[in-house]
């Protein structure tokens, strides 16, 4: 770095700490005009397929899609790639994960079931993706427009989706998505007592030939007792993030490693990439974020549950040792208001974005702090990822009705994501069309509230789009551990792209429940409101 560009860069970070501490007054969001719902997925591509290959028992949704993700491409903003989980199963996974692609904005989509990821998706023996299951899709785009899908692929035995052998897959398109390149294997483990788990994979805004893939690797306590399997989220397991990249645009991928050590009866989960802008202020450095839990050691004043970030400043090259917290974790989880059935929901991952042109960090998370039982938090950094602001409520959820039950003032799965013009958009599903019956029906709704400046005052979290044109039963959802829509959804945005602010936009890519359909996945292409 030469020395202009570093003391303009220490000045920024400088800048951008103090801008954090002041109190901000009110500033309006900016209202999102709403086009048209659109149907992404429909009937099973693969709903002739069973890829067990014997009876582990668990329940198959045929027709279900969930867990979507989205992107948008950078060098053209009318092409969108997304993925999701097909036929999910009650006891872990699916029957592969299948992808979308839209040339024309979001109005028209090509589904592609050929994604390698699973026996059911074309994967064999031949092109390394002959595995019974898969989770977790995630897609990225590179500045150049060539698309990356990770995937955690399994098979499973007797118990479900937890065992063993376990990988983290990736498959490249250079065609937006209409074709998948067989996958290469990051990591693959034979052993029932552990798990690759949350993984996710970002595309360097920066420079095309790097792309970041990341997740935690669980593993059992050293007991001796070959049936006590991984999973995620156990206190009394280790799970250590594990990064693997590639330098040269995926013509190859560098060894798996670890990045961070979370330590003893600690893990970390959902861990997460993004980038900082190359420019002035920032060099391009890349932040790890991610939820800890860390249940003996009490390093650093650690002890517990929090949301916390890692820092590179050589595109992942070496790691920070000491992580950075964001906020004290205090999950969210959601149960139905009527009858306290458990709703599976994002309440594990935080998740996180960058404004490309000002570097502002923002990341939101489930949290109980501001009641009842789940709301959706926020906070920001403005200096590269070094000082957090304090946790704020951000969703818009109305407090129940007299007489209504406290739970429908639930929040939950949040996503965010920056528009072009520098509004922060957040996404989240609720419960405030909720109608007592016992437990009968879960009405349920999904939004987008946005803010334009000064995110850090709640006050200015103020206007909110309703993205469900009706609510929607999620209890017709397939049950995994409760009605499952996703660990996450997806929300794409055009703000890295060459594209105007008068040009912003960003869509929710979701899963609801549709028809005779446990779940189905829609978008939704919002824009700022032109003054």
């Amino acid at each position: 770095m030469n020395r202009v560009k570093m003391r303009r860069t220490q000045l920024g970070i400088a800048l951008g700490a103090s801008l954090m501490l002041l109190v901000a007054g009110s500033a309006a969001a900016v209202p999102l005009t709403k086009g048209p719902l659109v149907q992404v997925s429909g009937a099973s591509p693969i709903a002739a397929c069973d890829g067990d290959d014997g009876n582990i028992g668990g329940t198959n949704f045929t027709n279900s899609e969930v867990e979507p993700w989205l992107s948008v491409d950078p060098s053209d903003t009318d092409v969108l790639i997304g993925a999701w989980q097909q036929d999910r199963w009650s006891n872990g996974g699916s029957e592969g994960l299948v992808t979308a692609s839209s040339t024309d904005g979001g109005t028209s989509w090509a589904v592609n079931a050929t994604t390698k990821s699973t026996k059911c998706t074309g994967g064999t023996a031949g092109n390394g993706g002959n595995y019974e299951r898969a989770s977790d899709p995630w897609v990225a785009i590179s500045p150049n427009g060539t698309a990356y899908l990770m995937s955690l692929s399994v098979d499973s035995n007797p118990g479900g989706f937890d065992t063993s052998p376990n990988a983290m897959l990736v498959m490249r398109s250079t065609d937006h998505g209409a074709s998948w390149e067989n996958p290469v294997t990051l990591i693959r483990d034979e052993s029932q007592n552990v798990l690759n788990d949350k993984n996710s994979i970002t595309a360097d805004p920066n420079d095309s030939n790097f792309v970041y893939a990341v997740w935690d690797r669980l593993i059992s306590p050293p007991s001796g007792n070959t049936n006590q399997r991984a999973f995620e989220n156990a206190r009394a397991f280790g799970g250590d993030p594990y990064l693997a990249r590639t330098t040269d645009g995926g013509q190859s991928w560098e060894p798996a490693r670890k990045i961070f050590k979370a330590g003893t009866v600690a893990q970390t989960i959902g861990n997460l990439i993004v980038v900082l802008p190359d420019n002035a202020r920032f060099n391009g450095e890349v932040l790890d974020v991610f939820t800890q839990f860390r249940g003996a050691k009490n390093e650093h004043d650690t002890r517990g549950f929090n949301i916390a970030a890692i820092r590179s400043s050589d595109r992942g090259a070496t790691w920070s040792k000491r992580e950075i917290t964001i906020s004290d974790f205090q999950r969210g989880i959601v149960v139905d208001p009527d009858d306290a059935a458990p709703h599976r929901t994002g309440d594990i991952n935080a998740e996180a974005i960058v404004d490309p042109t000002t570097g502002a960090v923002y990341v939101v998370w489930q949290d109980l702090r501001f009641g009842p039982r789940s709301s959706i938090a926020f906070s920001q950094s403005l200096n590269g990822g070094l000082t957090w602001s304090s946790p704020i409520r951000v969703n818009q959820t109305p407090a129940a009705d007299p007489g209504e039950p406290a739970g429908n003032n639930q929040a939950f799965t949040p996503m965010v994501q920056v528009l072009k013009d520098g509004t922060v958009a957040v996404s989240y599903y609720d419960f405030r069309n909720n109608t007592s019956d016992g437990g009968a029906t879960t009405p349920t709704d999904a939004f987008v509230v946005n803010c334009h400046a000064n995110c850090a005052n709640p006050a200015n979290w103020d206007d909110e789009t309703r993205v469900t044109d009706n609510s929607f039963d999620s209890r017709k959802a397939p049950v995994a551990r409760g009605f499952f829509l996703g660990d996450y959804e997806g929300l794409g945005s055009n703000a890295a792209a060459n594209v105007s602010a008068n040009q912003a936009a960003v869509f929710p890519f979701f899963a609801m429940t549709h028809g005779t359909d446990p779940a189905s996945i829609f978008v939704r292409k919002l824009e700022p409101t032109n003054p």
